[in-house]
């Protein structure tokens, strides 16, 4: 297999793509596989709100390539409400159901809460020791004590690194640059976090999840500092990942596809994305 950049966005079904970069009128069963036209990966942050049935994983594996993929989140009652204790059974439960999709789980998501900080480094640390080795996992922290220098964050980074698992890059930067400019950007204020840019990767498989603004040019130059690392990750034999939100998603599919083509046009060998199905022309008779 060659190089690879997988590029994606927080869902796969937004009804301002609809009739814009996707075709009017698509079904809920058509729509993950016109998103995977454009994109070769996708957040799966339904999952953060409760396990899919079988039937559903089923719709998703017959829609996708097999070298596409999900990131699935944890869901939140593993990652929020146990906060990792105990949780053994319900993290067996859910990878037993998206199990279908094979290897198009991957990572999956342990994304944590901001009250999950130091003082639980020992409960990451047996959740890390008792999940299955056959899955690729990557963990979101928000606590601040892991974005100073310091023990906290040493220590975070050699718990990851010797089981394997990516700490995943959310950068907010962007976002937080300068004051919100409308409704959408306000209100990712008040729900984003506001920590400093890593840049690190742990493992071959690093994740960045991209935040940037409403304006699309704003977002696209927010992410310059970023693609000189994914050229590097690339080189370097790495397969990055890199998940593009705005405050309102609704450029993020033709900017997640355009990030890739920017990292293509430095690095012509990676792998091209696939043609896009784009709206039906309407003619005028």
């Amino acid at each position: 297999m060659g190089m690879e950049l997988y590029v994606g966005c927080p869902m796969w079904a937004h009804k301002p793509w609809q009739g814009r970069f996707l075709p009017d009128g698509l079904g809920r069963h058509d729509q993950l596989a016109a998103y995977a036209s454009w994109c070769n990966a996708v957040e799966g942050n339904t999952t953060f709100y409760g396990v899919p049935t079988a039937a559903t994983v089923e719709s998703w594996a017959a829609q996708v390539p097999l070298g596409f993929r999900f990131a699935f989140k944890l869901p939140r009652t593993i990652t929020h409400e146990l906060r990792l204790r105990a949780a053994e059974g319900p993290t067996t439960e859910f990878l037993s159901v998206v199990a279908p999709l094979g290897p198009r789980v991957a990572p999956v998501v342990i994304q944590l809460p901001a009250s999950f900080g130091p003082a639980q480094l020992g409960d990451l640390a047996a959740f890390l020791e008792a999940v299955p080795t056959a899955h690729r996992f990557a963990v979101e922290v928000r606590h601040p004590a892991f974005f100073r220098p310091g023990a906290p964050a040493g220590a975070l980074d050699r718990l990851l690194r010797d089981h394997g698992v990516e700490w995943i890059g959310f950068d907010t930067t962007t976002l937080f640059a300068d004051p919100p400019g409308d409704d959408a950007e306000r209100e990712s204020w008040t729900t984003k976090p506001r920590l400093p840019r890593r840049t690190e990767a742990l493992t071959p498989h690093p994740v960045v999840r991209y935040i940037g603004r409403t304006d699309p040019e704003r977002t696209a130059a927010g992410w310059a500092e970023w693609r000189p690392i994914v050229v590097d990750w690339l080189h370097e034999g790495r397969t990055p990942t890199f998940f593009v939100h705005t405050p309102d998603n609704h450029d993020a599919l033709q900017l997640a596809r355009r990030f890739h083509d920017e990292v293509r046009a430095l690095v012509p060998e990676l792998a091209a994305l696939p043609e896009p199905i784009r709206p039906v022309p309407t003619t005028l008779f």
